[in-house]
This record gives structure tokens, sequence and C-alpha cells, in this order.
């Protein structure tokens, strides 16, 4: 997976937000608001190829949290960042 050019995520009054800018984007009309864990993730593999079991070695790594969690937890983002249509 890899985040989709042309979205952001921005700290709009304090919430981490994913914004679409730019004509690639232009249908995309909502703010998709992540929770801190997950604008890390964000900030982590942003720019980069990236799979549900490195979002879960980040969460691993970061929160020191148990494999089998991490990796039901990045699953379950990852599927709503590709349903939000923010990752290809």
């Amino acid at each position: 997976m890899k985040i989709k050019e042309g979205f952001i995520l921005r700290d709009v009054c304090g919430e981490h937000v994913v914004t679409g800018e730019g004509l690639v984007n232009i249908n995309f009309n909502k703010l998709i608001s992540l929770n801190e864990t997950a604008a890390f993730l964000w900030k982590a593999v942003e720019g980069k190829e990236f799979s549900v079991s490195d979002m879960a070695q980040l969460l691993v790594d970061e929160y020191e949290i148990d494999m089998d969690l991490a990796t039901k937890d990045s699953d379950n983002l990852a599927k709503a960042w590709i349903e939000a249509g923010i990752v290809e």
C-alpha cells in the first residue's frame, strides 16, 4: 500500500485530519479524523510503500503491545483507509 498523492495530514484545532488537495482529489469532499495512534502510523508510512505487517511492527516498537493486537488494529486501519480511498 501507499498513501495516495495529494492527501495531507494536518493538525486542525488539535485534531489530526487528513484532507485531499489538488485536482487529483477534487471529488474528495470530506475530512478524515485520525486518533493519535493512527496519526503516528500515517507519519511513519507517509511517502513509502507499506503493508499491514509494517504497520503492526511500528505499533509493537512504539507502544510495546502484543503483535496479534497490533496486526488486528493495523488491518482494521488499513481497511478503513482503503475504503476512504486515501491509499492504493
